[in-house]
This record gives structure tokens, sequence and C-alpha cells, in this order.
């Protein structure tokens, strides 16, 4: 039977922008059409060291639509498992043998596996600013239903996503400021060493890029290490 309780409490971690989600509003508590509402099927590990709620709250999730694709009774088999399965969301107890679920959910959170949705019997403000500096997406305060608890993972994985284009472009930004810095320092050397214009110089290696099937990050890194052991 599945318990009644306290609908959890989401959160961000401060360093991260404010990313808005899309609302689960229309939830209540059964799917009708698990193929038409949950597309595509999100694939989840679930970590409790009690096994008698482990069990409730995988067929709480198989019951709307979600696959339960391995199960944990410790953060350590917990984190094993998601590097292994690379799952699309994981839920876990924070109190379990070996390595609680914060600890757990840093070594998930940084290898960028998947999101973490905690699960707690408590909410002090100590413990969710250790989650959340861990990296956790959410929490749910035990005892919780499918009403509180759907919503969250929902909610986690829509942030998740967010976060990860973020931190995608903002590493496509970089990678293209270092491109840049490092043509135009070739083009510096192009133009002392072999008396070429600018534009010259950059047609260069536009073309070299081109004929060898190179980056032009690839041939300005060429003729820095070739031209700059000349001087």
């Amino acid at each position: 039977m599945h318990k009644t309780g306290v609908t959890g409490v989401v959160f961000h971690a401060q360093t991260r922008p404010a990313i808005p989600f899309a609302r689960w509003g229309d939830y209540d508590g059964g799917v009708s059409n698990p193929d038409q509402e949950l597309q595509p099927v999100r694939r989840v590990i679930v970590a409790e060291d009690e096994s008698v709620i482990r069990l409730d709250i995988v067929e709480m999730l198989r019951e709307v639509g979600y696959d339960v694709v391995g199960e944990a009774g410790d953060g350590e088999s917990a984190v094993r498992l998601a590097e292994e399965l690379r799952p699309d969301l994981v839920v876990m107890d924070i109190k379990m043998p070996k390595l609680d679920g914060i600890s757990a959910a840093e070594k998930i959170a940084r290898a960028s596996i998947a999101p973490v949705v905690l699960l707690t019997a408590f909410s002090q403000k100590e413990l969710v600013e250790r989650a959340r500096d861990a990296g956790a997406m959410a929490y749910v305060v035990k005892p919780f239903t499918a009403a509180d608890l759907v919503p969250a993972l929902e909610i986690a994985q829509s942030r998740y996503q967010e976060i990860q284009a973020l931190e995608s472009e903002i590493a496509d930004m970089t990678d293209r400021f270092e491109t840049r810095k490092l043509v135009e320092r070739a083009k510096g050397l192009l133009i002392s060493n072999m008396g070429l214009t600018e534009p010259e110089a950059f047609r260069w290696i536009q073309k070299t890029s081109m004929d060898r099937r190179l980056t032009m990050r690839e041939v300005a890194e060429t003729v820095l290490n070739q031209l700059d052991s000349k001087d």
C-alpha cells in the first residue's frame, strides 16, 4: 500500500541560474495511457537500504510508466550501478550504509551521469543545503505518494537537461575563444616569418585547414609548434 505524505521540495544549486521548467500540472496519481504521457520511458535506479520501502518505490514508479533498471541497498552499489547502467534518473535515500545518499549523489553528479532525487525523513535546512551542494536536483520528504514523487522526478530531469545544455554552450564558447586566440597567434607568426599580410595569413590558415581536412585550431597549433621553435 502506498504511503501518503508531504510534498517534496525542489531546488537548484545557488550558483546556477534559475531555469524555467515544464509544470506537471495534471498528474492525479495514475496514468491512463503511459505510452502517451511518458515518452520516452525513463530508466531509473532506485537506492534504498530498507527492502520493503525500496519495493514500494519500485512498484510506484513502474505503475506510472518508469523503467526501473537497477536497485541498490547502499550508496556504493548505487554509484556503481549508475556508472554501469547510465540511467535517466536516480532515486536515492539519504540514510544508507557504506556511503550515504548525499555522498553518493555527489559522485554521480560529478560524473554527470544522471539527475539525483534524494529521499529523506527530515527536511532540516542544513540537510537541504548539503544535498543541494552535492548536486542533487531535488528531494522528497517521506512518507510520500506517487503524486509527490513523480513531479519531483520530472522537474529534476528537466532542470538537469537545461543545466547540461548551458554547460555545453559555455564549453563551446570557451573552445571558440581559445581557438580564436590560437589563430591570432599563428597569424602573427606567419606575418613575421613569411612576410604575409594579416588577410593573407588568415586565408593561408583557412586554405590549409580545408586542404588537409584539419580544424583551424589544429592548423594554428601546428604553426605555433613549428614556427615558435625557430624563435
